[in-house]
C-alpha cells in the first residue's frame, strides 16, 4: 500500500550499509580465490619441473656447504701440487741424504782417527817419534804404507830385508818424498815395558829410523790385535790410499806392488791378497787351531792369506773407527776377513800376490809377469829365508830401477 506524500509519490526504500559491504565481501572472496588458485599452481609447476623452493634457513645451509667444498677442493689441489713438487724433486733430495750421510761417515771415522791418537799420546806408549811428527804428515798424501809384520827375535830377518827389498837411508827418504811410499817394520812393547827387549828395539831404531812402534804386547797368539793396532796406528800417522801388511820373510817387489794398487784407486773399499777358503782346524794341538770353530762350519769363509794383504784408506779407518768392537779370532788373517763380512767390500783375488820363489817366480818374471810377492806355502813364508831372500830377490826381483820409473 502506497502513501502519498505532498507532490511526490512514496518508493520502497533501499540500503545503502548492505550494498558497500556486499561489494567488499565480493572483493575480498576474489583475493582469497586467486591466492588459493595461483598457490596450488606454483607448487605443482615447480614438483613437476622438478624445483624446489627453500628458505632463507635452508639457503644459508646450502651457501656453508658450498664453501665448504670448495675450500676443500682447493686444499686438495694445493696437496696434489705439492706432492707433486716433492715427488718430482725425490731423485736429488735421495742424492743430497746419501751425499749428506757420507760426509757426516767421514766426519765420524775422521774424529774416531783423531781420538786414537790422542789416546795414543795420553798412553805414552814406545811408539818413536811418528806421533810427534803427525801434524805435518797429514797434511802430505800417500800412496801407500807398508808394515813388515816382525818380532823381537827377528833381527836377522829384518837385516835380509833391509840388504834386499827394502830401501835404506836417502833412498827411502827419497821414496816417501817423491813416490809417496812408507815402508816400516811394525812391533809393539814387550810384557815389561822398558825392558831389555824393549831397549834393543830403540837402538835399532835409532840406527836405522825404519820402525813403527805399536801400543800393543807382542805375542805370537796376539797377532789380531796387532794387525788391528797397526792398521789404527797407520791411517792416523799417515794419510795414504792403501795400507799393507806383509810378513818379515816374504819378498816383495815394490814397485810392482805399486802398481798393481794403483789399477784400482778408483775403487772403493779393496781388499786385495789371494784369496782363500780353507778347512777349520778345531782338534787342539795342531798349528792354527781355531777354539772358535765353532762359529763357521766345516770351512772358513773367503779371506786373503797372511802373508801379505792391502787394504783402501777406508777399510782401514772403519778398523780404527770401530777397533774396541772388532772380535779377534786366533788367526789373523780370519780375523781381518771376519771383520769386512757384512760390509760393501770388494775383494780382489790376484794370485801375484802368492808366488812361489824360484823357479817359480822366476818363470813368470821371464814371461814378462813380474810377481808382487814371493813365499813358500810350506813354511807360510820363505823357508830360511834369513839364508835365502838375496837369491829369491836375485832371480825374482824387479829391479832398482823399476822403483823410480814407475807412474805411481
Amino acid at each position: 500500500m502506497y502513501f502519498k506524500n505532498r507532490g511526490a509519490t512514496e518508493r520502497p526504500s533501499k540500503s545503502v550499509v548492505s550494498q558497500k559491504w556486499s561489494l567488499f565481501l565480493c572483493l575480498v572472496g576474489s583475493f582469497c580465490a586467486g591466492m588459493i588458485f595461483t598457490n596450488r599452481m606454483w607448487t605443482i609447476s615447480e614438483t613437476e619441473g622438478g624445483i624446489t623452493r627453500t628458505t632463507t634457513v635452508e639457503a644459508e645451509k646450502l651457501k656453508l656447504v658450498s664453501e665448504g667444498c670448495i675450500t676443500k677442493f682447493l686444499q686438495q689441489k694445493d696437496i696434489k701440487l705439492v706432492s707433486k713438487d716433492i715427488f718430482g724433486n725425490v731423485s736429488k733430495a735421495n742424492h743430497a741424504i746419501e751425499t749428506l750421510d757420507k760426509t757426516i761417515s767421514n766426519l765420524e771415522m775422521e774424529l774416531a782417527a783423531a781420538k786414537a791418537t790422542q789416546e795414543l799420546i795420553l798412553s805414552g806408549a814406545p811408539i818413536s817419534e811418528e806421533i810427534e811428527k803427525d801434524e805435518s804428515r797429514r797434511k802430505r798424501k800417500y800412496f801407500m804404507v807398508v808394515g813388515i809384520n816382525t818380532a823381537f827375535s827377528s833381527r836377522k830377518r829384518r837385516d835380509s830385508v833391509r840388504a834386499t827389498w827394502m830401501p835404506q837411508g836417502d833412498k827411502r827418504r827419497k821414496l816417501e818424498e817423491e813416490k809417496g811410499i812408507i815402508i816400516r817394520f811394525v812391533i809393539g812393547h814387550s810384557a815389561t815395558l822398558g825392558g831389555i827387549l824393549d831397549r834393543a828395539i830403540e837402538a835399532e831404531d835409532k840406527n836405522h829410523g825404519d820402525f813403527l812402534r805399536l801400543d800393543h804386547i807382542e805375542g805370537y797368539l796376539e797377532l789380531s790385535a796387532k794387525t788391528k793396532t797397526y792398521f789404527a796406528t797407520a791411517v792416523n800417522l799417515w794419510d795414504a790410499e792403501y795400507y799393507i801388511k806383509v810378513d818379515d820373510d816374504v819378498h816383495v817387489n815394490i814397485a810392482t806392488l805399486g802398481e798393481t794398487l794403483a789399477m784400482h784407486r778408483k775403487k772403493p773399499r779393496i781388499y786385495m791378497g789371494c784369496m782363500k777358503s780353507g778347512p777349520v782346524l778345531w782338534r787342539k794341538g795342531v798349528r792354527y787351531h781355531e777354539p772358535e770353530y765353532w762359529k763357521f762350519g766345516d770351512k772358513y769363509f773367503r779371506h786373503a792369506t797372511g802373508q801379505i794383504y792391502a787394504i783402501s784408506k777406508d777399510l782401514a779407518t772403519y778398523i780404527s773407527a770401530n777397533q774396541h768392537v772388532l772380535h779377534k779370532y786366533t788367526n789373523e788373517d780370519v780375523s781381518l776377513g771376519a771383520w769386512f763380512i757384512g760390509l760393501d767390500v770388494q775383494h780382489i783375488d790376484d794370485r801375484r800376490l802368492c808366488c812361489g820363489t824360484p823357479p817359480d817366480c822366476e818363470w813368470k818374471a821371464q814371461a814378462g809377469n813380474v810377481c808382487v810377492a814371493s813365499f813358500d806355502w810350506t813354511c807360510s813364508g820363505i823357508c830360511r829365508s834369513v839364508d835365502r831372500l838375496k837369491e829369491v830377490h836375485r832371480r825374482c826381483g824387479e829391479g832398482e830401477k823399476a822403483l823410480w820409473k814407475t807412474a805411481i
